[in-house]
């Protein structure tokens, strides 16, 4: 389960630009600025059809979060929903290693993260419109950020569509957990728009 990709505590993530996209892609770098990998949505050309006439909401959707070499490290699936959505997160073989549940309201949406005993692992809060959140692990300690803002040369590494970093204290050292919590992390966009259709 262990994984390079998943070794750092500090990611930006920077969406590609693709007019007339059905699928959001994104490139994943670390705090250097070196591009470690990247987060795509996978549509079927029948799912890309069905979005043209359904609400989002109800759709499901598969992303998958990738080394530079193209290995799988993590995906995140979400079935046929009609209420609220319950999203799983697996590992690079499949197996289920946490779940996503997710409550709205206005623009400040909670993430409440859960590992594969359905535990409480991480709660992610914030606001939407200034895309600043913050992670709290179960005992409500804060144990990252994600946000915005940064300073230095990696803002020209950027493109000028949606971007962000994730940041996990150092000190957080569950391994097992921080997959979980650096998925929903990295993927939180795509979740986000997906959730309001």
């Amino acid at each position: 389960m262990n994984s390079k990709f998943f070794d750092s505590n500090t990611y930006f993530v920077d969406e590609k630009v693709n007019y007339f996209k059905f699928e959001n892609s994104y490139k994943i770098f670390n705090d250097k600025g070196n591009e470690v990998g990247s987060v795509n949505q996978k549509l079927s050309s029948g799912q890309k059809a069905i979005r043209l006439l359904l609400n989002k909401t109800m759709l499901p959707f598969l992303l998958e979060i990738k080394d530079t070499t193209g290995n799988l490290q993590a995906s995140i699936t979400r079935g046929w929903t009609f209420f609220m959505s319950s999203i799983c997160i697996e590992d690079a073989q499949g197996n289920t290693i946490g779940t996503i549940k997710q409550k709205f309201k206005l623009l400040k949406p909670t993430f409440k993260i859960y590992n594969k005993s359905e535990e409480l692992v991480a709660v992610i809060t914030g606001d939407m419109k200034a895309w600043n959140f913050q992670i709290n692990d179960s005992s409500n300690k804060q144990i990252g950020t994600i946000t915005k803002k940064w300073n230095g040369a990696l803002r020209e590494v950027f493109t000028t569509a949606d971007k962000y970093k994730v940041d996990l204290n150092t000190d957080f050292a569950n391994d097992s957990n921080k997959i979980i919590v650096l998925s929903s992390a990295i993927t939180l966009d795509i979740v986000w728009k997906e959730s309001r259709g």
